[in-house]
């Protein structure tokens, strides 16, 4: 017999129950959500203690269902905001609540899309840099999808490989090669990278570099340092909003090669 707060008895559990009814159980008594109970509206709105608490456990996980298996990304709460990381092969922890990648992505409004990149070197993270995405354009969107992991790439574990202009006006970073991780690759993920994009000329831009047609179509740069009154940069579709030193401390580093995307993903808005 188990005991409650309260002092009452809940019912036993018999050893000839399945696991699953045993954490069933448990839950009853615990005040849990039971597994597959646990909607997309729950987390977004995070209306119930429960729901925190399971974010916290690392036991909330986007599921993605492709030809090879399953895919799953860990869902975090961090100072009162919640990320969603990319899709991975990796093992679903035991009484994981899982919901479909499709559906989380789906609550993301255009107005506020917030993509960000963990950037580490010498062995440990340094920080987090967070970029709000330009919704209408499709090199957006491409960064999203390479943010997530949707298409099967991500921008994890690519490294920064050039600073242009170091120490100059218009000083800024390249990285997202997800190919070949050595500023060669970064091949296209949408078949039409053409729209209308915004110019600046001000630092934390985030711009498109390799093109709009072409094998580096994938890469990017962030400008650490304003461009001279007058000049601007095209094809800008993001700025950062938080993270910005992060970024320069990087350019700082005696070897740009050795800083990494640790993690990446978006941001869920509550």
């Amino acid at each position: 017999m188990m005991t409650t707060e309260t002092g009452a008895t809940a019912d036993p559990v018999h050893l000839e129950d399945s696991a699953s009814s045993i954490m069933n159980k448990v839950q009853e008594i615990t005040g849990e959500i039971p597994q597959k109970q646990l909607t997309v509206e729950d987390l977004r709105r995070m209306v119930r203690e429960p729901v925190k608490r399971l974010v916290e456990a690392g036991r909330v996980l986007a599921v993605q269902e492709d030809q090879d298996g399953c895919r799953s990304a860990r869902i975090t709460l961090q100072d009162g905001q919640l990320y969603l990381h990319p899709l991975l092969r990796q093992p679903t922890p035991a009484h994981a609540h899982t919901l479909q990648e499709s559906e989380v992505v789906g609550v993301l409004e255009p107005s506020c899309t917030l993509a960000f990149l963990d950037l580490g070197w010498a062995g440990s993270t340094r920080g987090r840099v967070t970029i709000r995405l330009t919704p209408d354009t499709p090199r957006a969107r491409q960064f999203l999808l390479l943010c997530t992991g949707q298409r099967g790439h991500t921008y994890r574990n690519t490294k920064l490989f050039q600073v242009v202009d170091k120490g100059r006006p218009g000083e800024r970073v390249r990285g997202g090669d997800y190919e070949s991780n050595d500023g060669v690759g970064g091949a296209p993920l949408l078949p039409d990278l053409q729209g209308q994009y915004r110019e600046s000329g001000q630092a934390g831009a985030v711009l498109a570099w390799g093109g709009l047609r072409g094998p580096r179509c994938a890469q990017f740069a962030i400008a650490t340092r304003d461009r001279q009154v007058g000049d601007r940069w095209s094809c800008v579709f993001g700025d950062v909003v938080s993270g910005l030193d992060v970024v320069r401390a990087a350019v700082n580093h005696s070897d740009i090669t050795e800083v990494t995307v640790v993690d990446c993903g978006v941001v869920l808005p509550l």
